[in-house]
C-alpha cells in the first residue's frame, strides 16, 4: 500500500511519532513535510497530499494538523477525495466500510500520540468498503463533483 503524510505545525510531532512507530511495523510513508514546528499554511499540505491521493499516485493519505478540523476542510475540497477526521478507532473502521475515505485526519493537539496511533492502525488495516447502501452514497458525492468541478 502507497500511504503519503503530511502535516502542519500543529501535527508536526505527532506526524513524526506516527512516521517512526509505524515504520517499526513495515509501513512506508512518503512524507510531504512540514519539516518542522515553524508556522505553516495547512491548505498547502493538505492539497497538495490530496491531489496526489486522488490522482492515484498513493493508495491513501494522512494529514494532521492541530485539531485535525481545518485541514480536514482544505482536503474534502480536492476533488475525488473523501478525507474523514476520525478521533476514535470506530469512526476510522466506518470511514473506511461506509464512506471508502482515502484520506485520515488527525489532530495532533486533541488525540494522544498513542491512540492516534490505535486509531491509524485500525485505519490502515481495514480494507473492505462495503458497497451496497453505501456505494450509492459515495456516488451521489462523485457525481456532484462531476456536476460542480466541469
Amino acid at each position: 500500500m502507497k500511504i503519503v503524510i503530511a502535516s502542519d505545525h500543529g501535527g508536526y510531532e505527532l506526524k513524526q511519532f506516527l512516521i517512526e512507530t509505524f515504520k517499526k511495523e513495515g509501513y512506508d510513508f512518503v512524507d510531504y513535510g512540514t519539516d518542522s514546528e515553524e508556522s505553516v499554511d495547512y491548505p498547502d499540505y493538505a492539497i497538495k497530499t490530496c491531489e496526489d491521493v486522488a490522482a492515484g499516485k498513493f493508495d491513501r493519505g494522512i494529514l494532521i494538523c492541530g485539531t485535525g478540523i481545518g485541514i480536514s476542510i482544505a482536503a474534502n475540497k480536492v476533488k475525488g477525495i473523501r478525507a474523514a477526521h476520525c478521533t476514535d478507532c470506530f469512526s476510522a473502521k466506518m470511514c473506511k466500510q461506509h464512506n471508502n475515505a482515502n484520506v485520515i485526519v488527525l489532530g495532533g493537539r486533541i488525540t494522544g500520540p498513542e491512540l492516534a496511533a490505535e486509531i491509524l492502525r485500525t485505519y490502515l488495516n481495514e480494507k473492505e468498503f462495503l458497497g451496497g447502501r453505501h456505494e450509492n452514497r459515495v456516488n451521489k458525492i462523485k457525481a456532484y463533483e462531476e456536476k460542480v468541478y466541469k
